[in-house]
């Protein structure tokens, strides 16, 4: 009498591709449902010097 052998698991390319198709599925859904990113309404990413006032931080305020 033998003992029965456990189910085989995926391999792991399969895995990392399942992965992978989940990430990219779940950033395509969120871009057809906003739209994307408008890049004249993101501030800058260094501000230094630019003038600009900081704001949203609690560190702001005040």
């Amino acid at each position: 009498m033998s003992a029965a052998l456990p189910p085989r698991l995926p391999a792991r390319r399969t895995v990392g591709a399942l992965a992978l198709g989940l990430v990219l599925g779940l950033v395509l859904l969120d871009l057809a449902r906003t739209g994307g990113l408008d890049p004249l309404a993101l501030p800058p990413p260094v501000a230094l010097g630019s003038g600009l006032a900081p704001s949203g931080a609690h560190c702001t305020q005040g």
